[in-house]
């Protein structure tokens, strides 16, 4: 891993949003509102699948069939991705398109409470990749979109390649995350750089393959935006 300075300028910066702009892991706080056993169980598997040492796929449905999440929970939830916020994300986001950056979202995370998380950072919803959840008439769990790809391991890679051909997202990338699941987009080729955020989790088989490393938003924007 390199300690050096970026080298160039992006033309485009990927967000995770869990453990990264925010400092919760969201399906670990809708599962904070079932059973400890329940919550115990999916926190568990949510550490192992962002380790790496648990394909996303093998746990994503697992983990929302068991939480099973309502409409006004996901509400809520998007309330508290605004809560936890991590300081100095707002003004790194800003300073970042002040600079003609685009700034995307990308994550596993679910899309409702990320648009709400996005409107508090300043990121449009068009910008805002996450996986779509399905409710009945009476806001109960009716499933969610098993053809995202970011319910995948690899997902993340394939949509932000995606993004180059159909939404002009342009090169150089760099992926800000502490998962497993955003390393790929580096690996894969599709990003020019990765960032191991370690302001709330360290992940030693994410920063071990990082670029560069980061504890904080003030150092993330040095790196993105380096001063003469």
């Amino acid at each position: 891993m390199a300690d050096a300075r970026l080298g160039f300028v992006p033309r485009t910066v990927v967000f995770d949003a869990d453990s990264t702009l925010v400092g919760i892991e969201g399906i670990d706080w809708l599962a904070a509102l079932r059973p400890p056993d329940v919550a115990a169980r999916i926190a568990r598997l949510t550490d192992e699948a962002m380790a790496g040492t648990l394909p996303l796929e093998r746990v994503y449905g697992e983990r929302l069939a068991a939480v099973a999440p309502t409409a006004d929970e996901l509400d809520r939830l998007g309330a508290a991705y605004v809560a936890a916020t991590a300081p100095g994300a707002c003004d790194s986001v800003a300073a970042l398109q002040r600079a003609g950056v685009r700034v995307l979202i990308v994550s596993g995370g679910l899309r409702v409470p990320l648009l709400a998380l996005a409107s508090h950072v300043g990121i449009v919803a068009e910008d805002v990749h996450g996986v779509d959840v399905f409710h009945g008439a009476d806001g109960s769990y009716a499933g969610f979109d098993t053809a995202s790809p970011l319910a995948q391991q690899r997902g993340k890679a394939a949509l932000v390649a995606s993004l180059e051909i159909s939404h002009g997202v342009a090169r150089p990338i760099v992926v800000v995350g502490d998962g497993s699941t955003d390393v790929v987009i580096r690996t894969a080729g599709v990003a020019d750089a990765f960032i191991a955020f370690t302001g709330f989790v360290t992940r030693e088989s994410v920063v071990r393959v990082a670029d560069f490393t980061s504890d904080s938003f003030e150092r993330v924007l040095a790196l993105l935006l380096p001063r003469p």
